[in-house]
């Protein structure tokens, strides 16, 4: 048994959920990364009864998990990869069961609503282009994915807030949203009930690979050992990869958002550029950014997301914006996910994706039984970083 030489602080939900003490141990698996996706895999690896250790660098982390829309989305995932459409719609289906089970677990109501979604185009050009990429994801799906091309009228017959100045929208019945930060604390409690550990603030500085078996991952205060090791830290993972024999070729493309102040109930459906929260805001979003590790705002693009919004939706011109943040997306060169396990380090994985919500119940079950066992899902075997050199 080797030791994690500074102190756990175990995740609120357990019986020690505050409690700070020394521990000494030698984990099954050491993640790193506590977002979305991180957590995911943690738990799922968990619950399959595994020692699990979570590290997270903690604020001075990007927190992708923390800034992003909350969509569980289907419509135009994979419009040019069927394995990833087919990925991203399997996930829709199991996202009921997932949520039920995060609650279950841990009484965190992750506030999952499926009743479709919209995505309003406002002008004429907008809409033919969308509606041509659904309708040949549609016909090479063979009829796993369907979705309805309506006009303006027939949009607003069915969103009566949907101004009648839009060219029209196209809905998807397997779309929905969640509330990010619940899942996130929901993850983080299912995880503690099934004694995960959570070392927080605990930057991971290097992973190495031990000559008999396993990894060793040094931290400022100490180090941690584990059988397998699970990079999930979103950008950060790209500094740790090459230690380990994996490639994270990764960037950041940022979006804006805002939030107004709560209203009545408005907006039934999400759309994928304005949904309205279980606790009446709504947020507004969707830009897309090329500018580094920047997660700040700009009045210039607040202001077109905002003008976007009320263009959809005349409504919202009343009312307040009381928040707007940046965040930065976890994009690959293609923009699919990149799974894998290192040729040169077995034992060592990758996951890493820029849909984390979406993807949750993926994560926490098929890719969490992969890295536990060591069988690859059917349907992600392009999903790794060689497609890049092909």
């Amino acid at each position: 048994m080797s030791a994690v030489q500074h102190p756990i602080t175990l995740p609120a939900g357990g019986e020690h959920s505050r409690a700070r003490r020394p521990v000494k141990h030698r984990f099954d698996v050491l993640v790193v990364g506590a977002g979305a996706v991180g957590m995911s895999v943690a738990y799922g690896l968990a619950r399959r009864g595994l020692s699990v250790c979570v590290a997270d660098e903690g604020d001075i982390a990007f927190k992708a998990s923390r800034g992003n829309f909350g969509l569980a989305w289907v419509q135009g995932k994979g419009a040019k990869c069927d394995d990833y459409a087919h990925w991203s719609i399997d996930a829709a289906g199991m996202w009921p069961d997932f949520a039920a089970e995060l609650q279950q677990a841990g009484g965190v109501d992750v506030e999952l609503s499926q009743p479709g979604g919209f995505t309003i185009c406002t002008s004429a050009q907008e809409y033919e282009a969308r509606v041509e990429m659904l309708t040949g994801m549609q016909r090479r799906l063979a009829g796993k994915f369907a979705f309805e091309a309506l006009s303006g009228p027939e949009t607003q017959a069915r969103l009566p807030q949907a101004s009648a100045q839009i060219a029209g929208s196209t809905y998807c019945p397997l779309d929905g949203h969640v509330s990010p930060l619940k899942l996130l604390r929901a993850l983080f409690t299912a995880f503690s009930g099934h004694r995960g550990v959570l070392c927080p603030h605990t930057a991971v500085r290097s992973l190495t690979a031990r000559p008999q078996g396993g990894f060793t991952a040094r931290t400022a205060t100490g180090t941690i050992d584990a059988d397998k090791v699970v990079l999930a830290a979103g950008l950060g993972s790209a500094a740790l990869a090459s230690d380990l024999g994996l490639e994270a070729p990764l960037h950041p493309i940022r979006g804006q958002l805002l939030i107004t102040e709560r209203t009545e109930p408005f907006l039934r459906y999400p759309t994928l550029h304005v949904r309205q929260t279980a606790d009446g805001t709504i947020q507004i979003g969707d830009s897309k950014e090329d500018v580094g590790l920047d997660t700040g705002t700009t009045w210039e693009v607040l202001a077109r997301i905002a003008q976007r919004a009320v263009l959809s939706f005349p409504a919202l011109a009343g009312l307040r914006m009381v928040r707007g943040w940046g965040a930065l997306r976890v994009m690959s060169p293609d923009g699919f996910p990149i799974y894998d396990e290192s040729p040169r380090c077995p034992g060592a994985f990758l996951v890493t994706c820029h849909s984390g919500i979406t993807l949750a119940p993926q994560h926490a079950g098929p890719v969490a039984e992969w890295i536990a066992t060591g069988v690859r899902p059917d349907g992600i075997g392009g999903f790794t970083a060689r497609r890049f050199h092909v």
